[in-house]
């Protein structure tokens, strides 16, 4: 294998609201359970926006966001297990958990108040490399090429855990048509449940995106669907959406809140939400829900449309995400 570099270029971001910077910086060492992985794909990610804008508060700076990275093994620390040079891998949001407390002994480790997160908490895959914990990463299946794995690692992973509590929904609202959304559709079309898309007002694009994919209504987020929802998910982080989530459904429905940061839900009638109907939010994801969901993706037929930047590009993905500017998942390609 070729010598490593000891310098690559990375787009970070200094402080919330500021574009960010390219930088060549010195390419990281794996500690003792981590690897070294040559990043030959990353997803830009909606949670990248929230803390690029200040909506998250900043845990490190510089940074380097980043949480649906695709990369090659090219070194391994001396307590790696299972992972060897040249695997392919997925890096998604977790990064690491303590492994002890009670939501880690619990199966709940997406709960735990000691998780570290990758782009976040640690530097992700904004870079030519990057360091992750072996013990978090996935392998992926071979179907997908790294340009359309990447937006599994977190729009498939966390849009996965918000479907999985839907529950046995046949009749599913997705509010915001973006890259989760556009995958779990498909997940559920195939599952023979129906899917009612949710858009912006006067957003036809995303609603005709939305029916190509098999969606069986797609309207703006105001419309009153034509049957009530068994369940509905909202990954737009709009929390006036709750309130019409909860009049689009039935008795007994459950709303599943699936983003990281939501605006304010505004106050709504009691009636809205009684009749037994729950509102839940999603985070994180824990490693069980990527063994299910890679497990899933590579028995059905589920396929990501991704829209590629280059990496020095990246302030203009974040932008094209921030105006809804495209269909699908944006993601940065590598040379």
């Amino acid at each position: 294998m070729t010598s490593l570099p000891s310098r690559m270029r990375a787009m970070l971001l200094d402080a919330p609201g500021q574009p960010l910077r390219l930088a060549h910086i010195p390419v990281p060492a794996p500690s003792s359970h981590e690897v070294l992985l040559r990043v030959t794909a990353c997803g830009v990610c909606r949670t990248d926006l929230h803390i690029a804008d200040g909506e998250l508060p900043p845990h490190k700076s510089p940074l380097a966001l980043g949480h649906e990275i695709v990369g090659v093994v090219v070194q391994a620390g001396a307590h790696v297990d299972g992972l060897f040079l040249g695997d392919r891998v997925g890096v998604p949001w977790l990064g690491g958990t303590c492994g002890h407390c009670g939501y880690c002994e619990s199966s709940h480790e997406n709960l735990c108040d000691d998780a570290r997160f990758t782009g976040y908490d640690r530097d992700g895959g904004y870079a030519e490399y990057a360091v992750a914990d072996s013990r978090y990463c996935f392998h992926l299946p071979d179907k997908y090429d790294d340009l359309h794995a990447a937006p599994l690692l977190c729009a498939g992973l966390i849009g996965y855990r918000a479907y999985a509590m839907a529950g046995d929904a046949e009749r599913i609202g997705i509010y915001g048509f973006g890259a989760a959304a556009h995958i779990i559709a498909q997940v559920a079309r195939q599952q023979g449940r129906q899917v009612f898309a949710f858009t912006r007002p006067g957003d036809t694009r995303s609603q005709e995106f939305a029916l190509s994919l098999g969606a069986a209504w797609a309207g703006d987020s105001g419309t009153v669907p034509p049957v009530a929802l068994d369940a509905a998910i909202i990954f737009a982080p709009a929390g006036i959406l709750v309130p019409q989530a909860l009049a689009a459904t039935r008795k007994g429905a459950t709303v599943v809140c699936a983003g990281i940061h939501m605006s304010d839900i505004p106050s709504f009638a009691y009636s809205l939400l009684w009749g037994e109907r729950t509102v839940r939010s999603v985070a994180n994801l824990t490693r069980a829900d990527g063994e299910a969901f890679f497990a899933l993706a590579g028995a059905l037929d589920v396929r990501t449309s991704p829209v590629a930047f280059r990496l020095e590009q990246a302030n203009e993905a974040l932008a094209a995400l921030r105006g809804g500017q495209f269909e699908g998942a944006a993601v940065l390609q590598m040379n």
